[in-house]
């Protein structure tokens, strides 16, 4: 293993993901910034599998320059949607680390997801201590 790591912060949208990413690297993938055009927001579920193809691109971009950490802003609420980050982890050498952000604080969602999907991510949320 080499000493690079890559980070994913997880929770559901809104929680302070990648406030909190920016704070800790400048290498920072996050499928929601596919959704900004002319630095306005628009969030558009039928296009989130494009975001994150977008999102695990600028990844592996950023693992074959060999920046030291890299930070994935995602909600990564299941094993499956850290996954594809993993497998990049390990095919460029990179230790991972987990970090949960707690939505504490009680801030709304600035990104526009419709309060059913916020939902069935607190659903969907998988977490092994």
């Amino acid at each position: 293993m080499h000493s690079h790591c890559e980070r994913d912060s997880l929770n559901e949208s809104g929680c302070g993901k990648t406030t909190f990413a920016n704070l800790l690297g400048k290498a920072v993938c996050c499928a929601d910034d596919y959704f900004i055009h002319n630095s306005e927001y628009k969030w558009v579920g039928k296009d989130i599998g494009k975001a994150h193809d977008w999102c695990q691109r600028k990844c592996r971009r950023f693992m074959k320059k060999r920046i030291d950490r890299i930070i994935i802003a995602n909600t990564n609420t299941t094993v499956r949607e850290m996954q594809p980050y993993m497998d990049l982890a390990k095919q460029f050498g990179y230790r991972t680390y987990s970090i949960i952000i707690e939505n504490r604080h009680s801030n709304i969602s600035i990104h526009s997801v419709p309060e059913i999907t916020l939902d069935k991510m607190k659903t969907r949320f998988d977490i092994k201590l």
